[in-house]
C-alpha cells in the first residue's frame, strides 16, 4: 500500500465515514422516520429466528462494548490493574468468545435470508450486502485474535488503542501509528470504518435507538401478531 493510501484509508477516511454516520443518520431520522426500524422478517418465516438473532445481538453487543471500554479507556486507569499483556488477553478472551458467538447467529440468520425464498425475495439489496458486511467484520476480527497469539507482550494492542484514541482525539498524522501492522488488523479497522459509513442508508441506523436505551438489552426480539 503507498504511503498516500495508507494516509487517506486511516487518517482521513475515518473522518469522512464518522462524519456520514452522524450526518446521514441526523438526516433519515428527520425526512424518513419510517424507515427507521430493523424490518423485521417473522411474518415471512419465524424458524430460526429466534436463535439466530439472540446469539448474533448478544455477542456483537459485547464485541462493540469491549471494543468501546479496552481501546478508549485510558491507560492510566487501565495500568494500575493490569499489565498491557494481561489486558490483551482479557480483550482476547472476552472479543473472540463474543466473536464465535455473534458470527455463529449471524450465519444462522444470512442462511436464512439466502436461502429461504420467501424472505429471500422480500430482501433489499442493502440488507444482504449489510449482513455479509458485518459476517466479514466479524471473521477479521478473530483474525486478529488468531494473530494475537504470537505477540503476547501487549506491543501491538498498545500501538492500535493509541491509533484509535487518536482518531477521536484528532491527533495529527494518525495514519503513521498503523505503519508495519499486519494487514488483517489494517483490514478489519478500515472495513470497520465502512460499516459505519453505509449504516445511515440501510437497516443498521436502528441501532442508534438501541444505544439510547438500557432496556434494549432486556427487551424481546420484534413481535408481529397475526390477526
Amino acid at each position: 500500500m503507498s504511503d498516500y493510501v495508507h494516509q487517506f484509508v486511516f487518517g482521513i477516511y475515518p473522518y469522512i465515514c464518522l462524519a456520514v454516520l452522524l450526518l446521514g443518520s441526523l438526516v433519515r431520522f428527520d425526512r424518513e422516520q419510517y424507515t427507521w426500524k430493523s424490518d423485521s422478517s417473522q411474518t415471512l418465516r419465524h424458524g430460526a429466528l429466534r436463535l439466530g438473532s439472540n446469539l448474533f445481538h448478544w455477542g456483537v453487543l459485547i464485541v462493540v462494548g469491549g471494543h468501546f471500554v479496552g481501546f478508549l479507556a485510558p491507560h492510566w486507569l487501565v495500568s494500575p490493574f493490569m499489565s498491557a499483556s494481561a489486558h490483551q488477553l482479557a480483550a482476547m478472551v472476552a472479543g473472540g468468545t463474543a466473536g464465535i458467538v455473534a458470527i455463529i447467529g449471524l450465519t444462522i440468520l444470512i442462511y436464512r435470508r439466502l436461502f429461504d425464498v420467501r424472505i429471500r425475495r422480500n430482501s433489499r439489496v442493502s440488507d444482504i450486502v449489510i449482513v455479509l458486511m458485518l459476517w466479514l467484520q466479524l471473521a477479521l476480527g478473530l483474525g486478529t485474535v488468531v494473530l494475537s497469539m504470537r505477540h503476547m507482550d501487549g506491543a501491538m494492542f498498545e500501538q492500535l488503542t493509541d491509533y484509535v484514541k487518536g482518531v477521536v482525539t484528532f491527533r495529527p498524522n494518525i495514519a503513521s501509528l498503523l505503519v508495519g501492522v499486519p494487514l488483517t488488523y489494517r483490514m478489519h479497522i478500515a472495513l470497520g470504518f465502512t460499516v459505519f459509513l453505509v449504516a445511515p442508508f440501510t437497516r443498521m441506523v436502528h441501532i442508534w435507538s438501541g444505544f439510547a436505551s438500557i432496556a434494549y438489552l432486556i427487551r424481546p426480539y420484534q413481535l408481529v401478531r397475526k390477526r
